[in-house]
């Protein structure tokens, strides 16, 4: 406790030094009128050319579906720009989150991914504001971010929004829309272990009076990998069409489809341990797959939408979002605890998976603005519906428990088994309605009320490999309330209350379904925009409570059980900077603070490291303006787990860019530039080693 006791002393000591800055900043400059009600503002003062470098969020609605600038949102938001990802070339999703204040991305496996927040799994993932929690808690195959303009991060509950309340984060991708002027982009990139990418991306008008406009996004990525045996392949592609069916009225249909194909992919890690309990300390190379095998991924999006403006400011949106998502593979699993003296005590466990899940979601509201007691308040109402359905089969091989050589000694050589073993399935259903209302009271200029709750009906039906998935809840209101205090032109004080509330299928030992995830999410915090609005600073703090929350207890036969563990808190607090520092100066940084306790105070989720630093920067020299350079810094503290223990590391990389025209440039990348030897992920009692220091070198054409 006494560590978040210095966290609060320091989120309060930065906050001071936040008012210092700007009170400086008002003796040199004249008092300007308070805008609240421009989301555009912070990008008003930008070129065209200060923007493309930008690393300032623009306004965002992951929160409450109204339009609100980051200082206007009573939660802590964090943006990955578009620049962000194109310097740093953070073309997947997991190396973008890698990059985002108070995320820790969980690379268990070389094809599977968990996110976390303040301590907690990310299972919102939204596109454009619409989605659905995933089925299966992660993410399966190597999403990437060539499709979209910028991801936006909401961290802490987002109930309102999502339905599904999680206190750790919300993550939106923004996707990239047509343009009515003509523009083109290509990009060809080589790097180490035979890396290969190139990235195209056309927009504009398609008719003379550009009343109908379209978009184009195609990526592929071949690339061999530092882990032995160890390939994959992404291919990329977005269509997107508008059109103004009136001068009112916008209709916008659009289809993605991200495919990735993992030859020799790991299914498990390595162990981490040896059977007396010594650390094991394998080469970063070593990897538990076999030669043969392989786990291909797809994701295909249909979307549809449109927009009609009512008058009055009002406008009403009504979408509809098909996703299907696939995954086949050909999988080797390797079990047991090593002998520290020979190695031997592994085994084998092959299996033959297919999975699908296809979802639909459809979404209607309406907003606009309203007068009430003499000022102008903003009002959201709408509604939503979505079905989920998850069909999984695997099949196990034959030889399972076959005992294997030391992994030090492994080359994937085993032959493929025939799958008649046993097999297992999952089949089930999540349904989910909901009506949800959100308001902005405009209290006085200077003070801003936001309110809101979502009703909602959930109901999951069928089994997952043995467990039930049957659950319903009815008519579950899950409220949320903000409040935001101008201090004056540049600062805000804030608060926001969201409850938390998460149907769950878990089962205890008695094959008893546990009881809901519930609880309550409190923050504050103060914002500021500074430098003429170009750099956006925020310090926040934040409690989360949860009652039944799930723990592994032990396994029945080959069902996993668990424990409810209640009083679950965890606390800390966040610094964060966006934009520009000086005149050429762009960053991103924020560092986090969590302590995770239960009721009798003992820590929880050790695996979560209590401390994160995300820092990125670039900078154009003025002498040569054609000429960008920048470094990244991520950096986490200890982090343990029953077998293991990590130490706290930092990841340094650095970029260069240079223009040679208006058309063409050149960049290259350094990744872990001092080569340090560290474990993806603690999150399961396997692992295996991150990337060594490796580069990239790409060129670049535009129109």
């Amino acid at each position: 406790m006494q560590k978040y006791k210095s966290g609060m002393a320091g989120a309060i000591a930065s906050a001071v030094v936040f008012a210092a800055i700007g009170a400086a900043q008002a003796e040199d400059s004249a008092v300007a009128e308070v805008q609240v009600l421009q989301p555009t503002l912070v990008q008003d003062n930008l070129s065209s050319a200060e923007e493309a470098d930008s690393y300032q969020a623009t306004s965002a609605s992951t929160a409450t579906k109204l339009t609100l600038t980051p200082r206007q949102t009573p939660q802590s938001v964090s943006t990955i720009t578009r620049a962000q990802l194109n310097d740093f070339k953070l073309t997947s999703v997991t190396e973008a989150l890698k990059n985002t204040t108070g995320v820790t991305v969980e690379q268990v496996e070389t094809d599977r991914t968990y996110f976390s927040a303040r301590g907690f799994d990310i299972n919102n993932f939204q596109y454009d504001g619409i989605g659905l929690p995933f089925s299966n808690d992660s993410l399966a195959g190597d999403a990437d971010t060539a499709l979209f303009e910028r991801i936006e991060v909401l961290r802490g509950a987002n109930g309102l929004m999502s339905g599904i309340g999680n206190p750790s984060a919300t993550i939106n991708f923004i996707r990239k829309r047509p343009t009515a002027d003509t523009q083109a982009r290509a990009d060809l990139t080589v790097g180490s272990w035979d890396m290969r990418r190139i990235d195209t991306d056309v927009s504009g008008a398609l008719t003379e009076s550009g009343n109908v406009r379209g978009r184009v996004v195609y990526a592929n990525e071949d690339k061999n990998s530092y882990l032995d045996r160890y390939g994959r392949e992404k291919n990329v592609f977005l269509g997107v069409l508008e059109t103004d069916l009136t001068d009112s009225t916008l209709f916008t249909l659009g289809h993605s489809l991200q495919k990735t194909d993992a030859n020799s992919p790991m299914w498990g890690a390595m162990p981490l341990a040896y059977s007396n309990g010594v650390a094991t300390d394998y080469s970063r190379s070593t990897s538990t797959s076999s030669d043969w095998s392989y786990w291909n991924n797809q994701e295909q999006r249909t979307f549809a939408e449109l927009a009609q403006e009512l008058g009055g400011g009002w406008q009403v949106k009504a979408s509809l979002t098909h996703v299907q998502q696939k995954s086949d593979g050909n999988l080797f699993y390797m079990y047991g605890t090593p002998e520290q003296d020979t190695g031997l005590g592994l085994y084998s466990y092959p299996s033959l998976y297919h999975g699908k899940n296809t979802q639909n979601v459809a979404d209607l509201y309406a907003t606009g603005p309203f007068s009430l007691a003499g000022r102008e308040h903003e009002l959201v109402l709408g509604g939503s519906w979505s079905k989920s359905v998850q069909k999984d089969q695997s099949y196990y091989g034959q030889g399972i428990g076959t005992a294997l050589p030391p992994l030090q000694d492994w080359t994937g050589n085993y032959p493929m088994p025939s799958y008649d073993a046993s097999e297992g399935h999952a089949s089930f259903t999540d349904r989910q309605k909901s009506a949800y209302s959100v308001a902005r009271f405009s209290l006085a200029d200077s003070l801003k009320l936001i309110t809101g709750a979502r009703v909602m009906n959930v109901e999951s039906e069928g089994e997952n490999y043995g467990e039930s998935k049957s659950t319903a809840y009815n008519g579950k209101v899950v409220p949320y309330a903000g409040l935001v205090y101008d201090l004056n032109e540049d600062y805000s004080v804030y608060a926001s209350y969201t409850e938390i509330f998460n149907p769950q299928t878990k089962q205890d030992e008695s094959g008893n379904r546990l009881e809901a995830l519930e609880g309550e999410n409190y923050e504050v915090g103060i914002k500021a925009t500074l430098f003429d609005e170009r750099l956006d600073a925020s310090v926040a703090m934040f409690e989360t409570k949860q009652d039944n929350l799930p723990e592994v207890a032990g396994m029945s036969g080959s069902t996993t059980y668990y424990r409810a563990l209640q009083g679950i808190k965890s606390q800390g607090w966040e610094m964060e900077l966006s934009g520009e520092l000086l005149p050429g100066l762009q960053a991103s940084a924020g560092y986090t603070f969590v302590d995770i306790t239960d009721s009798q105070g003992q820590h929880k989720r050790p695996y979560a490291p209590k401390h994160l630093l995300r820092s990125s920067t670039t900078y154009r020299i003025p002498q040569l303006q054609q000429l960008k350079v920048g470094a990244s810094v991520n950096w986490q503290s200890e982090a343990h787990n029953d077998v293991a223990q990590q130490d706290s590391y930092a990841l340094l990389n650095l970029m260069a860019s240079y223009d040679i025209d208006p058309n063409w440039s050149v960049a290259a990348n350094l990744n872990n530039l001092t080569d340090e030897k560290y474990l993806t992920s603690l999150y399961w009692d396997q692992a295996y080693y991150g990337a060594p220091r490796n580069a990239s070198a790409s060129v670049s054409w535009k129109y």
